[in-house]
């Protein structure tokens, strides 16, 4: 199945921004709000984010030919 550019191209942006930024979030204001899972929740969507940015590596990788 074939990714198109725009879907590529929001999955990127969720992985390399919004996820990171996200995570940040949590782990800050859980911190300082005394929120239950912190540290769970925050290497969750840090590990999430990592997963997607490594899945659309390869399929950069594949599209390219690299």
């Amino acid at each position: 199945m074939k990714m198109s550019n725009t879907s590529y191209d929001i999955l990127k942006k969720v992985a390399l921004i919004i996820l990171p930024a996200l995570a940040t979030l949590w782990l800050t204001i859980g911190k300082i709000w005394g929120l239950p899972y912190t540290t769970e929740i925050g290497a969750t969507i840090t590990a999430v984010a990592v997963f997607l940015g490594a899945c659309l590596e390869v399929s950069s990788k594949n599209y390219y030919g690299n």
